[in-house]
Parts: C-alpha cells; sequence; structure tokens
C-alpha cells in the first residue's frame, strides 16, 4: 500500500486518456509521495517548517492579551473588561494536549530515518530539529500539565475495537524534564553553532532550551517542599527535592556553554546610545542581532504577518486611528529602580500630603532604569516621532477636577473665555476603549515602520522564545541557589549594567527577591512571569484574591511575593492655578480603573492545568491533577 503525504498542491495538465479507468488509475499528481517528500531536502525542510509553525507559545504578538495577563496591564478593549471583574482563573485554564502534534512529529522523524537519498549530514540535522521540535512541545506540556504520556513512536488503532493498547500512563513529571534534557544532549552535535540562525534550531536554541528547563525542574522541586499538596503520590506532579542541586547544576552549565561562546557568538544587544531606545530596540532589529537566540520570525507581503502594533500603538494620530489596548500597570511600572539601584515609589504627594508638580510630564520617570522607557511608553514621551498626548484633567486650586468623556475635549476653564482642552487625545478617559487607562502603553514589540499600524501592512517584528539576556538570568539564579552568589552577581551585573544602572550588586546583595525582581523587569510581556511564580510556587500569594489600594502598590516594592491581583494606572494632570509658580505644571494620581472590580485569586488546582474529561474517559490510565 503506498502512503502519501498531504502537503503540496501542484497544478497539472490533463492528457488525453483512452479510457475513464485509464484516467482513474492514475498516480495523482498533486500529493507527494513519502519517497517523493523525504527524497528533497527542499521539499524535507517545507515539512518541517510546518511543525515550525505550529510551536506552542504561552504568549505570542499574534495574541496580544496573552502576553499581558495577570495585572501586569489592564485591557483597553471593552469587550475585555470581564477579565477584570471576575475572582480568578478555571481550573482548564492554559491547558494543552495535543497529541496529534506529537503524532505528526513521530511520523517526520521516522519517515525521515527510511530515507535512503538524503545526504547524512542534511538528514542528521533535519532529525535533529524535529526533536528540538518534539522535546519543545513536551516542555510546553510538563509546565503546564505535569507530567504526561510519553510517546516517542506513532501509534495507529487497527480498528479491532481494543484500543487499550494505545492507552499510556502519565509519566512523572521528573522523567518528562528528563526527557527534555537527554534529547538536548542527543541532539547538539547535529546541530549549527551559529548564532545568525534565529528561527531554526540551532545549538543555542538547544542550549537555551536545556538551561530554562532544567531551572524549571530545579524550582519545582526546591520550591515544591513548600506546597506538598501540589503534588500526586505517583510523581505525576512534584520532583523530589533531592534532585535540585542536579537539575540547578545543568541549568548553569547549559547556560555557560552558551555564555563562553560553544554554541556561537552571542551577546546583550547594545548598538544604540539611548539605553531606553537600545532595549526596545531589540525585539524589532532583526540586522545583527547578537541577543536573539530562537525567534519565531514574519515577513511583510509573506503572508506571515501580525497586528500587535495596529492593536497597541498609542492612539492618538496613530495608523487608522487605532490601538491602544495593553495599558501596563502602575504595579510593573514602579518596579523599575533608579539608577542607583533603588526600590523607590514615584513621588506624587509631599510627606504633609501636597502635590508634587512637574514642569513636564516625563519628568517623574527620570532617573530611572532605561528597561522602563524601552518596556512602557510613558506620559510625555514619542512613538514614531509623535508625542502621546496622555493627561487625564485640569487640576484646579481647590482641588476640583475639569475633565472630559472624549478624546482631545474642550471646556471653559474658571475666569477664561473660549474653550481650551482638558484632556489628552490619548486619554485617560476611565472606561473608554483603546486609549491609556492606566496612563500607559505599551512598547515592548511596537513596530516604528511606517505602515505597521495599517491592516493592509501589517508587521513583521518577530517574537523572540530565547534570548541572551536570559540565559545570563538562568545562570545567575541556577548559581545562586547553588551557593554561589559571586558568580550569580556577575550575570546580574551584567543585565542591570545594559540596563544604565550603575551601581553593582555583590554577593551580599543577591537573595531571592533580587532574582525575582530582576526577571520580572526584564522579561515583562514575553511570557515568562507566568511560569515563574508558577516554579517557585509563589503563585497562590501574588495573586491571593485580595483587592489592592494606593497604599499596597507604593509599598514593598522589590519584594518576590509582593501582591498583584489588580492593575493600577498613575494618572497625570495639568494643573491651572493663574499666577501660582505651578500653573501649567503636572501632577499625578494613583487610579484603579473603574471597571476593575475583581481580584484574581490563584488557587493550588491552578498550578497544573486540568485535563479534559474526555480524555481521561478515554484513557482510565491517566489521573487527574490536584486539587481539581
Amino acid at each position: 500500500m503506498k502512503k502519501y503525504i498531504y502537503f503540496l498542491m501542484i497544478p497539472f495538465l490533463l492528457s488525453s486518456c483512452s479510457s475513464d479507468s485509464e484516467f482513474l488509475d492514475r498516480e495523482p499528481s498533486n500529493i507527494l509521495t513519502q519517497n517523493q517528500a523525504f527524497g528533497s531536502p527542499d521539499i524535507v525542510l517545507s515539512v518541517l517548517a510546518n511543525l515550525y509553525n505550529r510551536y506552542y507559545d504561552f504568549g505570542t504578538v499574534e495574541d496580544w492579551s496573552s502576553l499581558a495577563q495577570f495585572n501586569v496591564a489592564f485591557w483597553s478593549e471593552a469587550g475585555r473588561y470581564g477579565d477584570f471583574q471576575n475572582g480568578g482563573y478555571g481550573y482548564g485554564n492554559w491547558g494543552t494536549w495535543d497529541y496529534g502534534y506529537i503524532r505528526e512529529m513521530n511520523l517526520f522523524l521516522e519517515r525521515l530515518e527510511l530515507s535512503e537519498v538524503l545526504d547524512p549530514s542534511d538528514k542528521a540535522r533535519f532529525a535533529a530539529e524535529g526533536r528540538f521540535l518534539r522535546a519543545s512541545y513536551y516542555f510546553t506540556l510538563v509546565k503546564r500539565m505535569g507530567g504526561v504520556p510519553l510517546i516517542l513512536e506513532s501509534e495507529t488503532y487497527d480498528f479491532s475495537g481494543d484500543a487499550t493498547y494505545l492507552q499510556h500512563p502519565r509519566e512523572t513529571e521528573a522523567a518528562i524534564y528528563d526527557f527534555i534534557l537527554n534529547e538536548a544532549d542527543a541532539i547538539l552535535a547535529d546541530l549549527p553553532a551559529d548564532a545568525n540562525t534565529k528561527s531554526r534550531a540551532s545549538k543555542g536554541a538547544v542550549l537555551a532550551m536545556k538551561a530554562r528547563a532544567a531551572l524549571y525542574a530545579g524550582s519545582i522541586a526546591k520550591y515544591g517542599a513548600s506546597t506538598p499538596q501540589v503534588s500526586l503520590p505517583g510523581g505525576e506532579v512534584g520532583i523530589p527535592a533531592s534532585k535540585a542541586d542536579t537539575y540547578y547544576d545543568i541549568a548553569l552549565t547549559a547556560a555557560q556553554a552558551i555564555i563562553n561562546g560553544d554554541a556561537g557568538n552571542y551577546s546583550l544587544y547594545e548598538k544604540k546610545p539611548d539605553l531606553s531606545d537600545n532595549f526596545s530596540s531589540i525585539f524589532y532589529d532583526k540586522s545583527n542581532n547578537p541577543e536573539a537566540i530562537f525567534v519565531e520570525d514574519y515577513k511583510l507581503q509573506s503572508g506571515k504577518v501580525h497586528s500587535f502594533t495596529i492593536a497597541n500603538q498609542p492612539r492618538f494620530g496613530a495608523e487608522e486611528e487605532e490601538g491602544g489596548r495593553i495599558n501596563p500597570a502602575l504595579n510593573l511600572v514602579q518596579s523599575f529602580e533608579t539608577l542607583d539601584g533603588q526600590y523607590q515609589a514615584f513621588e506624587t504627594t509631599t510627606a504633609s500630603g501636597e502635590p508634587v508638580f512637574y514642569e513636564n510630564p516625563q519628568d517623574i520617570f527620570k532617573g530611572r532604569d532605561a528597561r522602563l522607557e524601552g518596556t512602557v511608553i510613558v506620559p510625555g514621551s514619542s512613538f514614531k516621532g509623535r508625542p502621546v498626548d496622555i493627561w487625564a484633567g485640569v487640576q484646579l486650586a481647590d482641588g476640583s477636577i475639569i475633565s472630559g468623556d472624549a478624546r482631545g475635549q474642550e471646556k471653559e476653564l474658571p475666569g477664561t473665555a473660549g474653550q481650551v482642552q482638558v484632556v489628552g487625545f490619548d486619554g485617560p478617559i476611565d472606561g473608554l476603549e483603546f486609549t491609556a487607562q492606566t496612563g500607559f502603553y505599551i512598547r515592548k514589540y511596537q513596530d516604528p515602520k511606517a505602515g505597521s499600524g495599517q491592516r493592509g501592512t501589517q508587521s513583521d517584528v518577530w517574537f523572540i522564545r530565547y534570548r541572551y539576556a536570559e540565559v545570563l538570568l538562568n545562570a545567575a539564579e541556577a548559581a545562586f541557589e547553588l551557593d554561589q552568589p559571586g558568580i550569580a552577581a556577575g550575570y546580574l551585573n551584567q543585565v542591570r549594567s545594559r540596563a544604565g544602572i550603575t551601581t553593582d550588586l555583590t554577593a551580599a546583595d543577591i537573595t531571592f527577591d533580587r532574582i525575582v525582581h530582576e526577571r520580572f523587569v526584564e522579561f515583562a510581556f514575553e511570557g515568562l512571569h507566568f511560569f515563574d511564580l508558577k516554579r517557585w510556587r509563589i503563585a497562590h500569594q501574588v495573586l491571593d484574591g485580595t483587592p489592592m489600594d494606593a497604599s499596597t502598590i507604593t509599598q514593598n516594592i522589590g519584594d518576590a511575593t509582593k501582591r498583584l491581583t489588580q492593575p493600577f494606572g498613575l494618572w497625570p494632570y495639568k494643573y491651572y492655578n493663574p499666577g501660582d509658580p505651578n500653573d501649567g505644571d503636572y501632577l499625578y494620581k494613583i487610579v484603579k480603573p473603574n471597571r476593575v472590580t475583581g481580584a484574581d485569586r490563584f488557587q493550588f488546582g491552578n498550578y497544573y492545568s486540568e485535563i479534559g474529561q474526555d480524555i481521561l474517559n478515554n484513557n482510565p490510565l491517566i489521573v487527574r491533577n490536584p486539587n481539581q
């Protein structure tokens, strides 16, 4: 029986046939046989590209909300307000169980192995790429589901009525992590040590995956002891504490292999003199970018583009007047340190409660970690050469506010004749979608190219899955956990120096809180924060269901378990008091958007996503995840 791969549709010409049977007996010319598909490197690469395109990311630029979860931002879109009005998360959230994808990767590897015409080096590289993608999806599975069945060959139902041979139990969580790490070792030699290979597997990508996976496993082993209820007796969830140091050592060794140049010449991106601009450029500069290790790439006029900039650019003056959805929260914005390395709340009032005035709205953010304005568009800054117009209203001398319910609205002020603008064209206006309802827009992933905010053009900004700064911070965390704080400080200082922080950390400064903080600000909106909270077993503390207030925001900055159950904002107002030296200056107020009425609660049953009832019904060997 011939096997076909339904992959490439090829137009064909009809020729004359002497009979209907002759026509019907012909080989289908729009389908590739297995031998054809796996006899040409170009076609094998095309099949492999399909598997790359189905790579599972937790967050992605193709779904803007996936990058802004867990109250690091408010979603300025009316249809999304409900996400800030509930009390937590369903047990099924964030789950995945795509064994169809695993089967296709297994089939790819099996058919590739049977090929007798491919060059051995090509064949080895293709196989390594397929195994990398398979290991990557098992990493996705174990992060979300815990231990899962480990299926490494294709299986086919024989229609006998008995499908028990297709039922497999869950492996332990540790066994899945061990598989990922072992696969990384097995494929490393067959991949290029080429830092210019970004969207295909390389030695750098494999080592970066290995370092991250080992770090996650080590964290679960160590910190799982604090949540014994988040485990199963068979080990499907939970890793023995005795394995922690082994995993941390693997993570540090893998990260140091990249740092030492064993996988190619990677380094921090340091191409631009303005450090905030430099940081934002990491995520859109594709020209000799030494920081990006493994990416999901896009290309204009190729059909593979995305609308992240359309959805999130500053609204005022934007192409098609579209944007404004991700509004970063003050909770995140305030976490960025001063340049001398201090945690400090923004100064909005004096000790006596009087407002602090600023000549320019951007002045309140001066002297901060450059990553702040590389991540967030703040009042008074610009995008695409156009200043953002973020201010919430006019405050009079008696403390009363004059504002509007439409962008750029004009009204009369006391003692004046005629209309003047009383609110920014970018808001904030409470409840008005697509405006900066927290006082901020996102800068990370925004595309500065002309046309990127148009539906007809869109953006080709890449999504970076692994980058060199993470390698450094992974190495720092692993070193800290292995009681090597001096080494940890050295790696942290490299990342912090790039952000303009002038005071180096010493070995004595390295604490768990410091590790957590550095990852929070460096990787904001990159899809890593959630898994960090889970692996450290602090998600139920950070997201404890307790409502917040302004004092909660300004206290305990830099604490690993600082509450983050609701997003807050920081609104600038123009001061109107003719004759007063502060007339025309700006003052700031901490606010909570009125649409935020719920406070997120992460339950113990949320540490691992629920396995669907249909899966449990079809396979009685599968045990449920705990606390569900």
